[in-house]
């Protein structure tokens, strides 16, 4: 049986479709991912991954792009599967990609859909309302004839030792970055809580990616170690392997963090539900005002004047956080 599993979104959302990967990896010969460029990084981590298919899919993402009939002919020429599960998150329809599997000649298609599916679905499942993405991800896989393999927790490759970019002994790492501006905690913020985990015995390591070395230069501010730009995905994977706690926005390395066993302290911003996107299967304390106005509005950028579901968690609630899931650890 060779199998395709679909998750078109960012970073974090292909590793939270890593434990179905594995459930379906358990059943198929032979299993391809196909994902979008931001998410094709931790597809690349993932266990049970036999080939990847990258496409920028114009229903999906921040900035989709046009449709290209060229592009889409070329995709359902190269497709070569019988059966696919598609992930997708509530809110998305899996169907405009459920059509091209059906062009590419796949026989059997399994996905969570609200909308009448036609002859697009074989398996039409309706996810449970209030389930986090990674069990919503495992609960069609096993509706598809895929049952859970392991404890489903999320996994990554064995990552790479990176003693040599931070150092020796124990720190925390704070990634003040995020997807959308409305998921991150100000510079001022960031840089209050290095500051106050450095007072209170703590070595922080500042992480960011290739274009946010102007963001973890002002957060680190000559009191933590600042590794932007400095990590690829691998990399990065180990510099959160090796940290006593992770603080972050909801963005992927919070849900990286999660894959290599490290708890996180989650500056959660309510945009989106926290019970669909929280840290999965670690220790973790979400902080910030899950009641705010912004709540489920999906906003990129917060809508309401001074962020206060995020700015209203202050450098020291950061401080006992780690704390707490340095303990429960």
């Amino acid at each position: 049986m060779r199998a395709l599993v679909t998750r078109l979104d960012s970073f974090g959302d292909v590793l939270l479709a890593g434990p179905a990967i594995r459930a379906v990896a358990a059943r198929a010969d032979h299993v391809t991912v196909l994902c979008g460029p931001l998410g094709a990084p931790a597809a690349r981590l993932l266990p049970c991954v036999d080939d990847l298919l990258v496409w920028d899919a114009p229903w999906a993402g921040f900035a989709p792009p046009p449709v290209d009939r060229g592009e889409i002919d070329q995709l359902v020429d190269t497709i070569d599967a019988d059966t696919a599960l598609i992930l997708t998150s509530f809110h998305q329809s899996p169907l405009p990609t459920a059509l091209l599997l059906r062009l590419a000649g796949v026989q059997h298609i399994a996905a969570d859909s609200v909308d009448h599916p036609g002859s697009l679905l074989d398996v039409r499942h309706q996810r449970a309302p209030h389930a986090h993405e990674a069990e919503a991800a495992l609960d069609l896989a096993e509706a598809a004839g895929f049952p859970r393999p392991d404890d489903g927790r999320l996994r990554v490759l064995p990552p790479p030792s990176t003693t040599r970019l931070t150092g020796p002994g124990q720190y925390v790492v704070l990634h003040p970055g995020a997807s959308v501006p409305a998921r991150a905690w100000s510079v001022h913020r960031c840089a209050e809580a290095v500051r106050e985990l450095t007072a209170a015995g703590r070595r922080v390591v500042v992480t960011g990616g290739p274009g946010e070395r102007e963001l973890t230069a002002a957060v680190a501010a000559g009191h933590g170690l600042d590794l932007g730009g400095r990590t690829d995905a691998n990399e990065l994977a180990g510099v959160l392997a090796g940290a006593d706690a992770v603080v972050t926005g909801n963005t992927g390395p919070g849900h990286l963090a999660a894959a290599v066993g490290t708890p996180v302290v989650s500056l959660f911003a309510p945009v989106v539900p926290a019970e669909r996107w929280r840290p999965y299967g670690v220790p973790y304390v979400l902080l910030g005002d899950q009641n705010a106005p912004c709540a489920g509005s999906r906003a990129r950028n917060c809508p309401v004047p001074g962020h206060p579901c995020l700015e209203s968690v202050t450098a020291h609630d950061v401080v006992a956080a780690v704390g707490k899931v340095t303990v429960a650890e």
